[in-house]
């Protein structure tokens, strides 16, 4: 049984430009359905975080109109209950990545608030980049690869194709006109390429050990694919 480690934003809460702190926090089919389709492969689950804080998940993502209705929505919020890595994660500064087999970041709009400038989760990102270990990351999460510096200059992920939440998805999830900044236009400026699918549609991007998916709907098929590359 091989080791997944799950990084997870420590945030509740986004700021948005005129100084609102919208709630958010993680998205639950981002963290459910892969960690759902990791665990019947037999893989253990680690939980990491800033600060080793327990994870607020984003209420909104437990809607039923987000779900596919009530009977989806109530099996996503059962499973997440039964997630008890949530309950005590790691320190992320404490991750020794020699344990891990693979690396995953799940979204909501909580990593724009903190994993997009946290520098220990910059080094974690570069270090599984530079280890060729298979690293998924979906939606929001990307927001993460903005702190991922070299220390002789530019974005580790600079050159790479990947799937990330859209400009016209934020505008169509009616808060693009108040974010501070937007998700895919801060990629494209540090140089990566973001191959943007269908809003709300499944989109996973494979580059080299690197697999992202675009939106909620990429979590299921992103998780296949990183499983297809832990063999």
């Amino acid at each position: 049984m091989s080791k997944i480690l799950f990084v997870l934003t420590g945030a509740d809460h986004w700021t948005l430009a005129d100084g609102t702190a919208h709630p958010t926090g993680f998205w639950a089919e981002e963290a459910v359905a892969p960690y759902e389709a990791f665990r019947a492969a037999g893989h253990e689950i680690v939980v990491a975080t800033p600060g080793g804080v327990a994870p607020t998940v984003d209420r909104a993502s437990l809607a039923a109109e987000v779900n596919g209705g009530q009977e989806n929505a109530d099996r996503i919020a059962a499973a997440l209950a039964a997630m008890t890595e949530l309950e005590h994660p790691v320190k992320l500064a404490e991750v020794d990545l020699d344990d891990y087999a693979a690396v995953f970041y799940p979204g909501g709009h909580g990593p724009m608030e903190d994993l997009a400038v946290d520098e220990v989760s910059g080094r974690l990102l570069v270090d599984v980049l530079d280890s060729g270990k298979p690293l998924g990351v979906v939606c929001h999460g990307p927001a993460a690869l903005l702190a991922a510096e070299r220390p002789e200059g530019g974005n580790a992920f600079a050159g790479y194709r990947v799937a990330a939440f859209t400009n016209a998805e934020e505008t169509m999830g009616g808060l693009a006109d108040r974010a501070k900044w937007l998700l895919e236009t801060r990629l494209r400026d540090a140089g990566v390429e973001v191959a943007a699918g269908a809003p709300w549609a499944p989109n996973v991007v494979v580059d080299r050990s690197l697999v992202t998916g675009q939106n909620p709907a990429s979590s299921a098929p992103l998780a296949a694919e990183l499983l297809k590359k832990l063999g």
